[in-house]
C-alpha cells in the first residue's frame, strides 16, 4: 500500500482512482470535494454514507424510483429523467455553442449526451433486448481498447446538437415504450447478453433489472454532471 506521510497534498486532484480501503489518519481536510461511488465512509468514527444517501434521495426523489423493482415505478423514473433532460436541453439552446464547452477536463454537454447514446445501445439494446446490431455511430464509449471505436462507433464524427437530441429522444421513447409493457418476471430474468466480445463484457450473469438499473443510473448521474458544469460555465461568464 502506498503511504503518504507528512506530505502537502494541498489542491491535489485524484481522478478515476480506486481508493477502496484508503485510510486518512490525522489529516486536515477543509473545503474538500468527493464525487464518486462512495460507500462505508467513516469520518471521525461516524459512518456517514447513509446520511449522504438519504439527503441525495431527498433532493432527487427519482433515485428512489430508479432503485424500485416495480415496473410502473421504473417507467415513471424513465419519464422523469426524460423530462429533466428536456429541461436541460432547453437551457442549453438558450446559449448557442455552450453544448461544446467543458470545464475541469470533463465532457461537454454534447459529449455527455453522446455517451448516453452509447449507454442505451450497450446496456439496454444489447443487455436487456439481446440485440447484436452495431452501436449508433455517434456514441461515445469507453476510451480503452478493443472497445474504443468498436462495433459501429465512429470516432471521427462531430454531430450537431439537433442530431444528438433527435437520437436521444428516439432512444428515450424506445425505453419508455418497453417499460410500459415489461413485467416483474421479465425484469428478474437473466440478461440476454449476446455471446460475443462486444461491450459490456462484465454484464453476463446479471439480470435484466440490473442492466436496466445501469441505464437509468447513468442517465441520472450524467444529467447531474451536465447541470453542474453548465452552472460553472454560467458562473464563469458572469464574472
Amino acid at each position: 500500500m502506498t503511504r503518504f506521510v507528512d506530505e502537502d497534498l494541498h489542491g491535489a486532484e485524484f481522478r478515476e482512482c480506486d481508493l477502496t480501503g484508503a485510510r486518512l489518519v490525522g489529516v486536515v481536510m477543509q473545503d474538500a470535494l468527493i464525487d464518486g461511488l462512495v460507500s462505508n465512509l467513516v469520518v471521525n468514527g461516524v459512518e456517514v454514507t447513509e446520511y449522504v444517501e438519504a439527503e441525495l434521495d431527498r433532493r432527487h426523489p427519482v433515485r428512489v424510483l430508479i432503485r424500485s423493482e416495480d415496473p410502473a415505478e421504473l417507467h415513471e423514473a424513465a419519464r422523469q429523467l426524460d423530462a429533466d433532460w428536456a429541461a436541460t436541453i432547453a437551457r442549453i439552446r438558450r446559449t448557442p455553442g455552450v453544448e461544446r464547452r467543458s470545464v475541469n477536463d470533463e465532457w461537454s454537454a454534447a459529449q455527455t449526451m453522446r455517451h448516453l447514446v452509447f449507454v442505451h445501445d450497450s446496456w439496454f439494446r444489447r443487455c436487456c433486448l439481446g440485440s447484436t446490431a452495431p452501436f449508433t455511430p455517434m456514441g461515445l464509449g469507453p476510451n480503452v481498447e478493443p472497445y474504443r471505436g468498436a462495433h459501429g462507433l465512429d470516432l471521427s464524427l462531430d454531430p450537431a446538437l439537433d442530431e444528438i437530441v433527435s437520437v436521444r429522444q428516439a432512444q428515450a421513447a424506445e425505453l419508455e415504450a418497453w417499460l410500459a409493457g415489461v413485467t416483474a418476471e421479465q425484469l428478474a430474468a437473466p440478461a440476454p447478453v449476446p455471446a460475443d466480445d462486444v461491450w459490456p463484457p462484465y454484464a453476463r450473469g446479471r439480470s435484466v433489472r440490473q442492466c436496466l438499473g445501469t441505464v437509468l443510473t447513468e442517465t441520472f448521474e450524467h444529467h447531474g454532471f451536465c447541470v453542474r458544469d453548465l452552472d460553472l460555465i454560467e458562473a464563469q461568464d458572469a464574472e
